[in-house]
């Protein structure tokens, strides 16, 4: 009994070592095709993905930004009195007087204060008649405070657009006088909102010195001056 179940554990032990074989030798042979292993026997591991080292930049430093601009024309003229049995002739316009004061806290943004200065004078005429005097003198004088908020879009170290978004308010100063200078009981509402949102562009010729230009509205439509790294 012991004989015949030793021929057949020495039976089973051939086949299963016959089986085992084959699957190695498949397992060889189409490996490479099934995506299990490679020839040269083992099993193949995948590849490992190169990764690119993108090229560190160096800390930024907050910088100190101060510019003193003008812009024109100035919109502060539609701030104007209306006289109702008056025309009112050609605007006398300084033009907005601009300083901003702001700190730059990364490559992309800053905030600070921007302030305008703005003085306007026109004459209001009889029946549109521009070679009499005028009737009435008008002056309005503007000081504005706004928030400035800049989101800079830097294409080199020298050369940056951005976008320019101002909030505050205005503080008037309006005065209407007939021929004699007597100042007229008039009370008007000029808006105490002030406001800039502008396209512009930054190009320094120097490390600290540079110009801008921008396009906007709000308190101005075409604006340049100097700006300074301080």
């Amino acid at each position: 009994m012991r004989k015949y179940m030793l021929g057949i554990l020495l039976a089973g032990s051939m086949a299963l070592s016959q089986q085992s074989s084959a699957q190695v030798g498949i397992g060889i042979g189409v490996g490479p095709r099934m995506g299990f292993g490679g020839y040269g026997g083992g099993y193949g591991r995948p590849y490992p993905r190169r990764t690119q080292n993108r090229e560190k930049q160096p800390k930024f430093t907050p910088i100190v930004n101060f510019s003193v601009g003008y812009g024109y024309p100035s919109l502060d003229k539609d701030q104007l009195a209306s006289f109702y049995q008056y025309y009112r002739g050609p605007v006398s316009d300084q033009g907005a007087i601009t300083g901003a004061l702001d700190v730059q806290y990364d490559r992309t943004g800053s905030i600070g204060l921007l302030v305008s200065h703005d003085f306007l004078r026109a004459g209001y005429y009889d029946n549109a008649d521009l070679s009499s005097p005028a009737a009435v003198n008008g002056t309005l004088e503007n000081w504005s405070v706004m928030l400035n908020l800049v989101r800079y879009m830097p294409v080199s170290e020298h050369f940056s657009t951005y976008l320019r978004t101002a909030i505050g308010l205005n503080f008037w100063d309006e005065r209407y006088k007939d021929p004699n200078g007597n100042k007229l009981p008039i009370s008007t509402n000029p808006t105490q909102l002030a406001y800039q949102v502008g396209l512009g562009a930054k190009v320094y010729v120097s490390k600290n010195t540079g110009f801008f230009v921008e396009a906007g509205y709000g308190k101005y439509i075409l604006h340049g001056g100097l700006t300074f790294r301080l």
